[in-house]
């Protein structure tokens, strides 16, 4: 895992922005904090930060190869799962290679199957190669935008990173935020557009997409999505064939030659993990690292809600104890949790998803301590159906984002004269109808699965990015990697078209997935019901999120009261978060969070100094 950077300019002499590039590149230094390395030509520069991972001796960056008089140059981040298959591919090919790893095979499988390449790999992903002969850049991200890639066009630059902060850096680059921004940040945040920014002039090339520059044109292109057919397969089938995906995507992404450990919450998707993980570790006469989080008091604190119906403890000792794993709880203290809001913005490069944000920031602080990667059970929820919304009536027929149905409350929030030029009503509802056009829906499909496929492509598209983006900036700002089987486009292929009534059985969130694994795992784990990340009930967080948004909102240079609703926010403040009679974003982000995402807005407007244009 690492972090990239280049520019493309065909009218300067690239060869002589060595200072520049590695200025950019020292932005990224934690992505890739074990070495860094450069590419200079006359037309485009590329940078590198490597976080060793895979052939730590034949994997460095930026890797070349000349082939039938052309030379190609790769800037890569991620990780390819099926290395094996297509270098035996290559080899038959008669490609021949120096060591073990996958940027190596990346780099010939582009030579090889051209800008078809993204349509042969199973993995996480964001790339650039340079062709030499025909002055020409090839950009790819994965298909669900797990790794991540910013661009801009600045004067003839055509500038890209692994990260917005490096990109700022160019000093062609002014820092805006304009309607489209603050429509984001407080209509979609802590979501976002797909290929949209806060700022200005900076996008993203979407997942599922690749990108192609040189002297005439800039070509976006999707090179894949979700296919609507209809499902043959019964249950019995259904199952053994989820059963038989999630282990081969497990088993291909425990392939590491860093420590690797597995992220244990004594839920449903983390014990399928720990339990396939751990098998496949003791059959090499190995024991399984599992790790879990929890806050100071938060026993003592805790508090039963629809969300959160009981704390995880209990669930992750039973998991430990079955599958023999060598179990370690790493616990945070409010006053870290806190602090940890300004780190995690910095790493985001805009506000998040506040505590839930820095929670993870110092967790994967912690892990890197000790580890360099971990397999998550991320994802599941989305594609599985495990929300609560999938079962909620006031969320089925919202009408807009199930997760994010305060619109009124969101409106609210900007003072009046922002709220007379950004109608946060009118572009979220544009987002939400946008986003419903893409889904494709049978003729033979029930009422139930219309509906749940609507959602479900809501949900993997927005909901699960917005996760995808969390996991990635907190792991990678700490120079540790993160994977997400349940995220194996295979998986997420097969499951999109299983009927609702199926998904759901027995009218349980995840129903098919619990039924998939009876007799794999303990019936106290298969019949738990949804607990999501766990967060601090510790009531001093709250205060210390209060007095601080009552600084900022006390304090006439904060940046962020140009832009809020003083009479409202004052209400929210005295009434500890509940005058927002709704969760800001999804099931955790209530007062104490919608607090503090305000707190994180203030703390991105001094750190990156924005101009408003509005």
């Amino acid at each position: 895992m690492c972090g990239i950077v280049g520019i493309v300019n065909y009218r300067e002499n690239m060869r002589e922005k060595e200072k520049l590039l590695k200025g950019m590149l020292q932005t990224l230094e934690k992505r890739g904090p074990d070495e860094e390395g450069y590419y200079f030509n006359e037309d485009v520069v590329f940078g590198h930060r490597r976080l060793s991972v895979v052939d730590i001796e034949n994997g460095k960056q930026p890797m070349s190869y000349r082939f039938n008089d052309t030379t190609y140059t790769i800037v890569y981040n991620g990780q390819i799962y099926n290395t094996k298959e297509l270098r035996d591919i290559l080899t038959y090919n008669g490609f021949e290679f120096n060591g073990h790893s996958d940027t190596e095979v990346l780099l010939k499988a582009y030579i090889y199957y051209g800008n078809n390449v993204c349509e042969h790999l199973n993995g996480i992903f964001a790339f650039a190669i340079w062709n030499d002969k025909k002055k020409e850049l090839f950009m790819a991200r994965d298909h669900f935008g797990i790794k991540p890639l910013y661009y801009t066009l600045q004067n003839g630059n055509f500038i890209f990173a692994s990260e917005i902060k490096a990109i700022l850096q160019h000093p062609y680059i002014e820092t805006i935020v304009d309607n489209l921004g603050i429509s984001e940040l407080f209509g979609i945040g802590p979501s976002h557009t797909a290929g949209t920014t806060p700022f200005k002039g900076i996008f993203e090339v979407e997942p599922a997409h690749f990108c192609i520059v040189n002297k005439n044109d800039f070509i976006k292109k999707e090179y894949w999505k979700l296919r609507t057919k209809f499902h043959s397969d019964d249950l019995e089938t259904t199952c053994e064939k989820i059963r038989k995906l999630i282990s081969d995507s497990v088993e291909r992404q425990l392939i590491s030659d860093r420590p690797l450990c597995v992220l244990l919450s004594g839920g449903l998707d983390s014990s399928i993990i720990t339990a396939i993980a751990s098998n496949y570790y003791r059959e090499r006469g190995k024991t399984l690292e599992t790790y879990s989080v929890d806050y100071v008091d938060n026993d003592k604190n805790f508090v039963k809600s629809d969300f959160q119906p009981n704390s995880d403890n209990y669930y992750i000792e039973l998991m430990s104890r079955e599958f023999e794993t060598n179990h370690k709880k790493i616990i945070l203290d409010t006053p870290e949790l806190f602090d940890g809001l300004k780190d995690s913005v910095i790493a985001r490069d805009f506000p998040g998803m506040a505590d839930v944000d820095s929670s993870y920031f110092l967790f994967f602080r912690e892990l890197a301590k000790e580890q360099t990667v971990a397999i998550s059970g991320e994802c599941s929820d989305e594609i599985f159906g495990g929300y609560p919304w999938y079962f909620r009536e006031d969320a089925l027929n919202s009408g807009t984002f199930p997760w994010s149905i305060a619109i009124e409350e969101r409106q609210k929030i900007l003072n009046e004269d922002i709220g007379k030029k950004v109608n946060l009503k009118d572009y979220i509802q544009e987002k939400y109808n946008e986003s419903l056009s893409k889904v494709e829906i049978l003729d033979e499909d029930s009422n139930e699965t219309k509906l749940h496929r609507k959602l479900i492509y809501l949900t993997s598209n927005w909901f699960m990015q917005t996760l995808l983006d969390r996991t990635d900036r907190m792991s990678m700002r700490n120079g540790f990697e993160v994977r997400v089987p349940f995220c194996d486009y295979r998986i997420v292929e097969y499951a999109w078209n299983i009927p609702w009534e199926m998904k759901a059985y027995k009218g349980r969130e995840k129903g098919l997935l619990r039924k998939a694994m009876e007799g794999y795992l303990p019936d106290e784990i298969i019949y738990r019901k949804k607990s999501p990340y766990p967060k601090t009930y510790n009531p001093t967080y709250s205060k210390k999120v209060k007095d601080e948004l009552i600084k900022i909102v006390q304090n006439k240079n904060s940046m962020i009261n140009n832009l809020l609703n003083q009479n409202y926010i004052k209400e929210i403040i005295e009434t500890d978060g509940k005058a927002f009679t709704r969760p800001w974003f999804g099931q955790l982000m209530t007062g104490p969070q919608l607090m503090a995402y305000l707190c994180q807005v203030n703390m991105w407007l001094e750190i990156y100094k924005p101009k408003i244009e509005i």
